[in-house]
């Protein structure tokens, strides 16, 4: 019988302390920026109305009717926001935060994501690398993905989670918060870097 050659991963683990401390400011900023743009919104209306009707015969209508016009989509929104930032704070609280951030081997980059039942698997052809910003102060990874993938391209498993969906493609009304916390990860940067050059064959790297 022959030996069976070990495959070879790198793995990253996650810092669950980090993770939680993350969690807790990121709703904090976004829940408290989304009701000062409601208290906005819903005060731009409320004067526009008064305005229509204190002033009646003045000419003053067409703007009342501008000023509600735009005022209420921004309400909208923020309500909209508002929901999104539920939904994933339930997320949170139905499903474990994952031991391992990443996973990588000659084949591909696994990925898990938080609220999402199953891990994400990208075939190497797929992914860019991770882009590494600043959002609330603090360094993230986001993922950056080839152009034109999406959940049904060949090989791709996961993309079509929603938990997924709202770190990888964010919605326009919340801040996008990224995929992992830097400090929260076993690896530093340098070390994904090299890594995910080596694995991906030189195709996918960390920017900044």
């Amino acid at each position: 019988m022959s030996d069976q050659v070990p495959v070879q991963t790198f793995v990253v683990g996650i810092d669950r302390g980090a993770v939680l401390q993350r969690r807790a400011v990121v709703s904090k900023v976004q829940r408290r920026g989304a009701w000062a743009t409601l208290v906005i919104g819903a005060l731009g209306i409320v004067l526009a109305l008064y305005a229509l009707f204190a002033f009646q015969g003045s000419g003053m209508w067409p703007f009342c009717l501008l000023l509600i016009a735009a005022m209420a989509p921004l309400v909208v929104s923020t309500l909209l926001a508002l929901k999104l930032d539920q939904e994933r704070q339930r997320w949170f609280a139905a499903n474990e935060l994952p031991p391992v951030a990443m996973r990588m081997s000659a084949k591909a980059l696994e990925l898990a994501c938080e609220g999402a039942a199953y891990p994400v698997i990208l075939p190497w052809t797929a992914v860019k690398g991770f882009k590494q910003v600043k959002i609330f102060g603090q360094f993230v990874l986001e993922l950056q993905l080839q152009p034109g993938i999406g959940a049904t391209t060949a090989g791709v498993r996961g993309l079509d989670q929603p938990a997924v969906r709202t770190v990888v493609k964010p919605s326009p009304l919340l801040k996008p918060t990224g995929l992992y916390l830097v400090k929260a990860l076993d690896q530093p940067v340098h070390v994904i870097d090299q890594a995910l050059k080596h694995f991906s064959g030189g195709t996918a790297s960390v920017t900044s």
